[in-house]
């Protein structure tokens, strides 16, 4: 190997010096030549031609064998170049079509919509992380745009030249998610007719975006726990070890510090994962910004329709504030679209039964008037205590025993700024 010259062994019987020489002997050949396969001055492997007969190998024997070692060369070479080729092609279809679901699902909205206190915090630190590679967990009820976000903080950091990649934890039966994340090797299971790329090696170089992390085996929980410690894996059915350079973003739904108390999620990935919580606010938080993603949803949503819709129905949209919103901006974007198709004319409007639950009735000044000043100084005491937080079972609302929609409403007709007391 160093010489690149051909290697000779001439009796196996009376001298072996190598240690794969013994087994070649308990095989009953007694001699052989080895010989390099070199390509462009590479050496690329090598090849035995072996004898059951002792002798010495002529020169003409010698260069008959380099003759047919260059041409084995040739094609383990081209062998290894499509095999690479192959590979970059899977890798690269694969991002091409991670981006091009990447745009199907982002024609709705393409930027986070609002001006809330509870927003603006969100934005600020999506400027402070993204430029990093952290971790991020992503934290918020469901609708709340939490992909959005994930969007964002990859947009503006220095992989985005690179592809998002996403996967739903929960959208894929656990036996499927191993081979989902780090692929497979032809043949490792029942099925694989072929070797397929996984999100991660797809994602090398940029960012992988794991949605509803909760949801994962605990078996998928150590092998993602060793790719955030080590940076590598191995194919399911495979023993290469494939180094990633990825920057994982993750998102869930439920309280994940709850899910490590019950034992349901591994408290060393749980650490691994929370190196920059982020919290997505749910909409009822962010009333304020409810007509501003009804102006937007429902221009983007006409445009798409041939509609135009240039105002909105003063009760239907105080009804919209006054809903919850359990659903989030999601259930928000499904409302306009059904207003959008059902409008007549230029004014949308909510039709009977478009929300799921009745708002709560709008309470304005005149009707708390009666509380006075002592119901002002009551609620303004409570959000003192609980630093301005209204919903929740450690919210203002429950320790008034009022339903927190109720508490919002007669916070606005009072004046009351509940973000002072943050």
């Amino acid at each position: 190997m160093n010489s690149g010259e051909p290697y000779t062994a001439p009796d196996l019987e009376s001298e072996r010096r190598f240690d794969s020489d013994e087994p070649l002997f308990n095989a009953r050949f007694r001699s052989y030549i080895d010989l390099p396969l070199i390509k462009q001055g590479q050496l690329i492997g090598t090849i035995k031609f072996l004898s059951r007969e002792k002798g010495s190998y002529t020169a003409a024997q010698v260069h008959l064998l380099q003759d047919i070692a260059n041409i084995v060369a040739i094609a383990v070479s081209n062998a290894l170049a499509y095999e690479e080729i192959k590979s970059l092609k899977e890798q690269l279809l694969l991002e091409n079509r991670v981006l091009q679901e990447d745009i199907v699902q982002r024609s709705i909205y393409e930027e986070i919509v609002g001006s809330s206190r509870s927003l603006q915090k969100v934005l600020a630190a999506i400027e402070k992380v993204a430029l990093t590679d952290s971790t991020v967990l992503i934290t918020g009820e469901t609708g709340t745009g939490k992909e959005l976000v994930a969007h964002a903080i990859h947009r503006r950091s220095q992989r985005c030249d690179r592809a998002l990649v996403k996967l739903n934890c929960a959208a894929l039966p656990a036996e499927l998610i191993a081979s989902e994340l780090f692929g497979h090797e032809k043949g490792a299971f029942t099925g694989a007719l072929q070797q397929r790329v996984g999100r991660f090696e797809a994602a090398n170089g940029g960012t992988i975006f794991l949605d509803e992390i909760a949801e994962l085996s605990p078996e998928i929980q150590i092998s993602l726990l060793r790719v955030l410690q080590e940076k590598e894996f191995e194919r399911v059915g495979g023993n290469r070890t494939i180094k990633t350079d990825v920057r994982v973003i993750a998102a869930t739904n439920k309280d994940l510090w709850r899910e490590v108390s019950e034992g349901r999620f591994r408290m060393d990935l749980f650490y691994r994962l929370n190196v920059f919580p982020m919290h997505v606010p749910p909409l009822r938080e962010r009333v304020h910004d409810i007509p501003v993603l009804v102006d937007y949803f429902a221009a983007r949503l006409a445009g798409r329709t041939g509609k135009k819709i240039s105002q909105i129905e003063k009760q239907s949209l105080c009804a919209m504030q006054q809903y919850s919103w359990p659903g989030n901006i999601r259930e928000l974007q499904n409302v306009i679209e059904r207003c959008v198709i059902l409008a007549e004319g230029e004014v949308l409007r909510l039709e009977p039964g478009m929300l799921m639950q009745e708002p709560q009735s709008v309470v304005t000044a005149t009707n708390v008037t009666g509380f006075g000043s002592d119901r002002r100084a009551q609620i303004e005491a409570v959000l003192r205590e609980t630093r301005g937080k209204v919903y929740g079972p450690c919210g203002a609302a429950a320790r008034l025993g009022l339903p927190a929609t109720t508490l919002d409403s007669q916070i606005r007709a009072l004046g009351v700024n509940k973000h002072q007391f943050k």
